[in-house]
């Protein structure tokens, strides 16, 4: 069996050969636009050369950690002097414990040392008991806790029985925090009516002990005399 494709008229179309035309040439794109196409092209990388610049600049730029300052050595000087003074000193929970006046009070920051001059101390402990000191002169850190006393030293204070002592000497060392009194020089001890001379001593009220050193001479007085 056959099969006959039967396929629609195309209209005609009318060809012609002739010369080739030449396209028109391209016009010539002015040099600004040029500039700004390649412009636009680079941008982002301009961008991050300029971005990567500023960051280099920063850190070439910003300041480095602190340096530590060569230890200048402190002056031996005073950095303060008062005259005719009174210094207080209060426990946290604002309760006196400490008064010490003078003639001229001298601090030495180098090692934190005050030098007084006609000192006189005045320290109550926590139970109420007070310890008066005075002397010529005195030498002693900076918050006057311990204490050198030069020159017509004097510590007077009471035994736990609330007897009387009272030492003296051209020197004593005194600590009014913990209560205790030295002397490595000749000194004179006088506990209620009792009188002892001694070549030094180391008083502790907290152990309740006075350690005279020899030679020792006492004039010693009952204590139901006392």
């Amino acid at each position: 069996m056959s099969v006959e494709l039967h396929l629609p008229d195309l209209p005609e179309v009318p060809i012609s050969v002739g010369p080739l035309r030449r396209l028109a040439p391209r016009a010539a794109v002015p040099w600004h636009l040029r500039w700004r196409e390649q412009l636009s092209a680079y941008l982002p990388l301009l961008l991050m050369a300029l971005l990567a610049l500023a960051t280099w600049w920063l850190v070439k730029n910003s300041p480095g950690p602190p340096v530590e300052a060569d230890a200048r050595p402190v002056s031996p000087d005073p950095d303060y002097t008062m005259s005719r003074f009174a210094v207080e000193r209060f426990d946290s929970g604002g309760r006196l414990k400490l008064r010490i006046e003078g003639e001229q009070l001298k601090h030495f920051p180098a090692d934190d040392r005050i030098e007084i001059e006609g000192a006189v101390i005045r320290a109550i402990a926590a139970d109420g008991r007070v310890t008066l000191a005075h002397a010529r002169r005195a030498i002693g850190n900076g918050d006057g806790s311990e204490v050198q006393l030069l020159g017509g030293a004097e510590v007077a204070s009471t035994d736990a029985a609330g007897t009387p002592l009272v030492m003296r000497g051209e020197f004593l060392q005194a600590w009014f925090v913990t209560e205790r009194v030295s002397s490595h020089l000749p000194v004179q001890v006088q506990l209620g009516s009792s009188q002892m001379r001694a070549a030094g001593l180391d008083y502790d009220h907290a152990t309740q002990r006075l350690d005279l050193k020899g030679p020792l001479r006492a004039e010693l007085t009952p204590r139901a005399a006392w």
